[in-house]
């Protein structure tokens, strides 16, 4: 097979494994060069699968076999055949031991997957098929079993050595060599196998579960880096209590360790019992960390550490059902935060997310459900909607359920299934089990992509007293799905009165023991009619609350009524939402004018909302401050038909200046009024005051006035956090003058020691709005910083232009689609998986004119020309060209 016409995997073409592993029993001889792995398997034919006599066939990439041997005799070469990814053992018994000894070669190793190098430390990255890179093995998430894991290395260079489980035993080599045996009970996939062995240094906590076993919680990093690791320690010790609290679920095994690696293609892997992360999620301290930096690592560490029950405990079938436990661990986490620090600005982040990557995603070419059906590469699945959407999944059953039947769904899920790998379908029938609710329909939204949209009108009948809500669904073709059947979709409602309070609500026909002031309406057809009764006046509709659904929503709001809510909506998330789809329709119909030639003018509706926002004593700051930001330029994109780059950023541009102008006074007084002498804490009260300030600098830079760049650049050089920092640093960017250059200079040389921080550097110049900043990117490409095999370093500036810049990266000239694909070019042989991720990029090529169409298509075609080209790759640039 070509590596550039790779087959498709199916959903329905799953079968159980031919063979189960009940004990595995590893031994690692490290070497940077050359790393010899052993591997003892104890294997038995699958009886599941009744009588057969099928070959053992085994998993293997990148490696060398050097022996094969079953009960201690070696296999000859006439009963074993090696394929480029495969190994097959002719008539092996029904139950046996199998002896692999392979060869790897870790220096050379730049996927990033299996056994490779951070810097000078060993580490492992399994999931999805990395397993397979160290070791011969039947590497797929069913087969489950116990691993005894031995590492052998120089004690000098290597004095910590870790792996899955519990330490069992040590001991000392000749040669100043040393050893180590890790032993985990509970039997696991492949995928969840994990190894570090480096010089580290270790910050050392504690946690007393409810039942009152000590456990011991051990972070690994680079030694300069250990004071930055007592946040990630505080927020590991926070979700477990959370954990415990909400879930019940506690802890397992004697000791819990972190390791943070800066060369890490994702974020983090929640490997049992030993979780390795990318160094951007552990190590944080005021002068290098934002609060969002903060928030992220608390965020990460709880999602890590959850998956050791909705993940590891209980696993994935296969990996059609990845979401199982991504979606369900991102709702888990988002739960967490917003329990814990964040409230209801954590859902309005969510939901930003959600509408500018993923609902993108379910739109274009790579649009597929949460639980696909059909992959060439799982790493590509690793996506928006398996995991954001996922949580959205769940988040509505938890709706439709309630908090106390979810619960108690989630118990009898955990109680079937601990110790086996599980589907969607398992989870949706313990959800079903528990209480009593139909679940049937509901579970289409794991089978059809697609964002569904909602069509809502209200009717007001003075003589009845009735206020008629009708709601119609629809969910435009996807690949592969040209129908779409009506979604199970929980609608949550609320009427307010003239002065924003919300009224009392009973559906017709109800008693008055149904009576509520918001309500949750099951959408489940094509067309659907809500009466409500005992209404004295025309209610304004807030409709959606929370983002009840992942839902495009259309509601035809009588004239006034959005500014209404964008002012007076009492529910924060429906508040924020209306101020954006006011400001949404206001800049679209301003890119109208741009286009006819008129001249462009604010809309006071506009202006009087985020005035009587940003005046509101009441309203948290975070609240403010989110409301205040303007969508995005990739979310105006999508609610266009045709993308006009230029006049999308251009409009955008002028509305944010005219709302400078317009709010001078009290962005000026909001922003002295949020200057403080208090060192920096992390904390709800102090991160709004920051988040606050900062977004009113940014508006202020745009009058363009000197005093307030000098106002920004002493932000800059006197303040004493990242927060501040950056948030003067972010703006000074954008301007066409000598302070951009001095700003960026000094923030080099203040920080320029801290990898981490320069990546915020290169963000921010990736990011500007200014003309030259591709050319600038290039030049940023040769600064002795930048390692393009080096993931956050491709992400920062690569990543940051091409997914955060769009008015450059879509230039007319097209050049911003060569450099990508000069740049996928270049790393996809190094490391398929980031190649891939930046490729999506154009995804959307259809959206946009004829021109860039025919630029953007081009660089695909090349893309697929080029030689040996990764099945990661080659999937999103046929998928996206087909």
């Amino acid at each position: 097979m070509s590596a550039n016409t790779p087959n498709a995997i199916h959903l329905s073409d799953y079968t159980p494994p031919d063979f189960l592993i009940e004990n595995v029993q590893l031994r690692f001889d490290l070497d940077e060069e050359q790393t010899t792995v052993e591997s003892r398997l104890d294997v038995r034919r699958n009886d599941a699968n009744g009588p057969h006599r099928r070959p053992l066939v085994l998993n293997g990439a990148d490696i060398e076999l050097e022996s094969l041997a079953i009960d201690g005799v070696p296999v000859s070469a006439r009963h074993h055949e090696q394929a480029l990814e495969s190994l097959t053992v002719e008539k092996v018994p029904d139950r046996f031991t199998l002896e692999v000894r392979t060869r790897l070669r870790p220096q050379q190793n730049t996927s990033l997957e299996g056994l490779y190098l951070s810097a000078h430390t060993f580490c492992t990255q399994c999931e999805a098929e990395g397993f397979r890179k160290i070791t011969y093995y039947p590497d797929r998430p069913d087969v489950m079993a116990r691993f005894s894991t031995t590492i052998v290395a120089d004690r000098d260079r290597y004095p910590v050595l870790l792996s899955n489980g519990n330490l069992k035993d040590h001991g000392e080599l000749e040669g100043n060599r040393h050893w180590v045996t890790w032993e985990d009970p509970y039997p696991k996939p492949s995928y969840l196998f994990a190894l570090v062995a480096g010089n580290l240094a270790c910050l050392e906590g504690r946690y007393r579960t409810g039942s009152g076993r000590e456990v011991k919680l051990q972070i690994f990093t680079e030694h300069h880096n250990l004071p930055k690791c007592e946040h990630a320690m505080q927020s590991l010790q926070k979700a477990m209590k959370w954990d415990e609290d909400v879930y019940g679920l506690e802890y397992d095994l004697d000791i819990y360790m972190i390791v943070a690696v800066d060369h890490f293609n994702m974020g983090a892997m929640e490997n049992k019992g030993l979780n390795v992360f990318n160094s951007k999620y552990v190590l944080a301290d005021p002068q290098s960390a934002t609060d969002e930096d903060y928030a992220a690592v608390e965020g990460v560490i709880a999602h890590e550490y959850f998956h050791n029950w909705t993940g590891n405990r209980v696993t994935l079938r296969d990996w059609f059902q990845l979401s199982l436990k991504e979606g369900l661990t991102v709702f888990r986490d988002q739960q967490f935060s917003s329990d814990t620090f964040l409230g209801a600005v954590n859902r309005i982040q969510n939901v930003r997310l959600l509408r500018n990557n993923q609902f993108p995603e379910d739109a274009g070419p790579m649009a597929h459900p949460v639980r696909p059906t059909s992959y060439i590469e799982i790493n590509n699945f690793y996506t928006a909607t398996v995991y954001e959407k996922g949580a959205e999944v769940i988040r509505m059953i938890h709706t439709l359920l309630g908090p106390d039947r979810f619960l108690a769904g989630m118990r009898l899920y955990i109680e079937r299934h601990d110790g086996e790998a599980a589907t969607t379908d398992d989870f949706i029938r313990a959800m079903q089990d528990a209480s009593g609710v139909n679940l049937e329909q509901f579970e289409r939204w794991y089978e059809q992509a697609g964002t569904p949209t909602l069509e809502v009108r209200g009717e007001y009948d003075p003589s009845a007293r009735v206020y008629e809500l009708e709601v119609s669904q629809s969910c435009p073709p996807s690949p592969g799905q040209p129908r779409k059947a009506p979604l199970h979709i929980p609608l949550a409602v609320a009427l307010l009165d003239r002065e924003g309070r919300e009224l009392t609500l009973r559906l017709e026909g109800e008693g008055e023991v149904r009576a509520a002031r918001a309500r949750v309406l099951d959408v489940k057809d094509a067309h659907n009619t809500f009466r409500f009764e005992n209404l004295s006046e025309p209610p304004v509709p807030s409709v959606l609350r929370d983002f009840s659904a992942p839902v495009h929503l259309e509601v035809a709001y009588r004239p006034g009524e959005l500014e209404f809510l964008a002012a007076r909506d009492p529910n924060p998330f429906n508040r924020w939402n209306a101020g954006q789809e006011l400001a949404t329709e206001v800049i679209l119909r301003l890119i109208d004018d741009f286009r006819a030639g008129c001249e462009l003018r604010l809309d006071p509706g506009l202006a009087a909302a985020m005035q009587s926002t940003l005046r509101d004593r009441e309203l948290d700051h975070a609240l403010i401050a989110e409301a205040l930001v303007l969508p995005t330029e990739t979310y105006l994109a999508e609610r266009m038909g045709t993308v006009d780059v230029e006049a999308i950023h251009e409009v955008r541009e002028f509305v944010r200046r005219a709302l400078a102008r317009h709010l001078r006074e009290d962005l000026v007084s909001t922003y002295h009024a949020g200057t403080s002498n208090e060192s920096y804490r992390f904390e709800p009260r102090s991160c709004a005051r920051r988040k606050l300030r900062n977004v009113c600098l940014a508006y202020m830079m745009e009058l363009g006035e000197e005093t307030v760049i000098r106002q920004c650049l002493q932000q800059l050089r006197q303040s004493d956090n990242m927060t501040e920092v950056l948030g003067a640093l972010v703006p000074l960017a954008n301007i066409d003058a000598p302070e951009r250059r001095t700003a960026l200079q000094e923030f080099t040389d203040r920080f320029g020691n801290d990898p981490l921080v320069l990546d915020k550097w290169f963000t921010t110049q990736a990011t500007s709005r200014l003309p030259g900043t591709l050319t600038e990117v290039k030049a940023l490409m040769r600064h002795p910083a930048f390692n393009i095999k080096n993931p956050n370093k491709v992400r920062a500036l690569v990543g940051a232009f091409c997914y955060g810049n769009a008015v450059r990266f879509h230039a007319a000239s097209g050049d911003g689609y060569r450099f990508l694909a000069e740049q996928v070019a270049e790393i996809d042989p190094l490391n398929p998986k980031i190649a891939a991720r930046l490729l999506n990029a154009l995804g959307r090529w259809r959206k946009f004119d004829s021109r860039r169409q025919a630029l953007m298509r081009g660089e695909l075609e090349r893309i697929l020309e080029l030689p040996r080209l990764s099945r990661d790759t080659y999937e999103i640039a046929s998928k996206t060209l087909a």
